[in-house]
């Protein structure tokens, strides 16, 4: 008889139109995997990204591949010894962390491996975070109008492409002087892009630029002035990538959708730390579900982007509870 009884099912929803500089979408699909052992179920979403040839049925079927030792009790370290990284073990991951709070009668931040995550930063208290609000890439004009809409909130992502974005910059940073601004390519810019607009960024507030280059291209950065902190993205995925790093970027991306869940996002937070890099924790298109297990991450990072939730026209029971742009810990119904 098996110890656990495994559910996966895919689930797409709705929210407002977002483009940045290689897509667009209204809409996203998720995997979803329930764990259920001794009457107690634990669950976790992943959300696969095409960019990294992923798809919620190429999900379902690795996850499916594993259905047998999954049920038989899979611990997370043998999940990660064995499955490949990406959204569908992080959907499996979360579903365990999940699990194993709910069978100790535990938040998960009680749980030991957490707890001595937190206990870095100083204490062990798991608080409010302040997430930045992305605009969506558009003509300046919109982009200002978006800006001057969100002005409240204290820090604005901006989303760029290339040509054009010194305009666009100029557009937010009127309309929104009293936001920080950090801004971010998705690979988008030329060398010629960096060297133009980077020495700008700075008298129109930008304070850290995300992935200019294309990861494939980005070993051009160490030869390069970086008058601003420079984060990886797509070229940071889990800590055997930081190596590689050193010397190219200041700061790390941590999503778990990238990582392959909670447990590699915690290890990658700790070695990227001790190696010098600052750390932000950013998502994909996510429900508040995709969203609370990064939550824990936010904790001890510099920057925090968890806002997809956000741009939902509907979201999960028992959601996270966002007041202008700070966030409220996961509460039990949801995750954790």
């Amino acid at each position: 008889m098996n110890l656990r009884k495994l559910k996966i099912y895919t689930e797409n929803w709705s929210e407002e139109p977002f483009s940045i500089s290689r897509s667009y979408e209204d809409n996203f699909d998720v995997v979803v995997v329930e764990l259920e052992q001794n009457g107690v179920k634990g669950w976790g979403e992943g959300s696969p990204t095409e960019h990294y040839n992923e798809s919620v049925q190429q999900n379902k079927t690795l996850i499916e591949n594993f259905r047998e030792l999954l049920e038989n009790g899979m611990s997370r370290q043998e999940l990660k010894q064995v499955f490949p990284k990406g959204a569908a073990r992080n959907a499996v991951d979360c579903a365990i962390w999940d699990l194993e709070a709910k069978l100790a009668g535990k938040r998960v931040w009680e749980l030991p491996d957490i707890a001595k995550h937190l206990a870095v930063k100083g204490n062990s208290k798991v608080e409010n975070v302040t997430t930045v609000y992305t605009l969506s890439l558009d003509t300046p004009k919109k982009m200002g109008e978006a800006a001057a809409k969100h002005a409240i909130r204290p820090y604005l992502k901006i989303k760029l492409t290339g040509d054009g974005d010194l305009e666009r910059l100029a557009a937010i940073s009127k309309n929104a002087p009293n936001s920080r601004l950090i801004v971010d390519a998705n690979e988008g810019w030329t060398l010629e892009h960096y060297q133009r607009f980077v020495p700008e960024l700075k008298s129109l507030g930008v304070e850290m630029v995300e992935q200019p280059f294309p990861a494939n291209k980005d070993s051009i950065l160490k030869t390069l002035d970086r008058p601003l902190p420079v984060c990886a993205d797509e070229s940071c995925h889990e800590t055997l990538d930081l190596e590689r790093l050193k010397g190219l970027y200041d700061f790390v991306n941590i999503k778990l959708d990238k990582t392959g869940g909670l447990t590699e996002a915690l290890n990658l937070q700790n070695h990227a730390e001790n190696m010098g890099f600052q750390t932000m924790v950013g998502c994909m298109s996510s429900t508040s579900l995709g969203i609370a297990p990064a939550f824990l991450i936010a904790q001890r990072a510099q920057i925090v982007d968890l806002d997809a939730p956000l741009y939902l026209y509907e979201d999960r029971a028992s959601p996270l509870q966002y007041k202008i742009s700070e966030v409220s810990p996961p509460n039990a119904e949801l995750w954790g």
